[in-house]
């Protein structure tokens, strides 16, 4: 039977805390990249070696997107860390869904069966906690660049009418961030995981094959997507639009 469930499935609690099969997952990728940070760490070398190699083409890549919206290689490596690990972490949790075998691992619940396993971004709980958290860090590097005034007064502007509606607009254009980064990554990850349950339902071992290749790239996608709006609404969040409030009038020679 097709187990399609909106809701993570709970596995056990601990002390009141209630751990579902997402969390178990997301765990589990925070322990890999933690595992592959110190390994890297430890064999980091002058003279690098193949893995070492692919590693910092990938990094030096990443940096220069991120200088074409930044256009400044400092601001580049100073948010580096912040918008890698959300494409690794959302990449590696989109993915995890399409490992052969990955929902068939179940535990006896009563009278039934629950997976074990369930990819973090098929969980609405994850991909808001990810939106919410990529949302305050925005805000908290705008504040540590421009300052808490400035920066406010991008959302409460009281030297007139027109000034303070566009900052109750920017005010609820946060909230509404929050609510497509979380739906968007949720939506597209989700769908492709029921329409793969769907298609080996209906016909296994060959039906679903395109549209897992299709899933990886669309997976791909959507993390890269995630990463980079972060990364352009950092650039919108540390520019000082006070520099580009007044414009000074020429005066004529004549």
């Amino acid at each position: 039977m097709i187990h399609i469930s909106l809701h993570p499935e709970e596995l056990f609690t601990i002390g009141g805390f209630t751990v579902t099969n997402s969390i178990v997952v997301s765990v589990a990728i925070l322990l890999f990249f933690a595992g592959i940070g110190v390994i890297m760490r430890r064999r980091f070398a002058l003279i690098p070696g193949m893995a070492q190699s692919i590693a910092e083409s990938g990094i030096e890549a990443l940096l220069d997107l991120m200088d074409q919206v930044l256009d400044d290689r400092k601001k580049s490596e100073k948010y580096f860390p912040l918008v890698a690990t959300i494409f690794l972490f959302v990449l590696v949790s989109n993915w995890f869904g399409l490992l052969p075998g990955f929902g068939s691992i179940t535990l006896q619940r009563g009278e039934g069966f629950e997976p074990l396993f369930r990819s973090p971004s098929t969980d609405l709980n994850f991909t808001l906690a990810l939106a919410i958290i990529s949302v305050l860090a925005i805000n908290i590097i705008g504040i540590g660049t421009i300052g808490v005034a400035k920066h406010m007064r991008k959302f409460f502007d009281v030297r007139g009418p027109v000034e303070f509606f566009v900052g109750i607009l920017e005010l609820i254009s946060e909230f509404v961030r929050i609510v497509s980064f979380s739906f968007r990554l949720f939506g597209n990850i989700f769908a492709g995981e029921v329409l793969l349950v769907v298609t080996q339902f209906l016909l296994p071992y060959i039906l679903p094959v395109p549209f897992i290749l299709m899933e990886t790239f669309v997976g791909l996608i959507q993390a890269f997507i995630f990463a980079m709006l972060t990364l352009v609404f950092i650039s919108v969040a540390v520019e000082d639009h006070d520099e580009h409030e007044h414009i000074p009038e020429k005066r004529s020679s004549y």
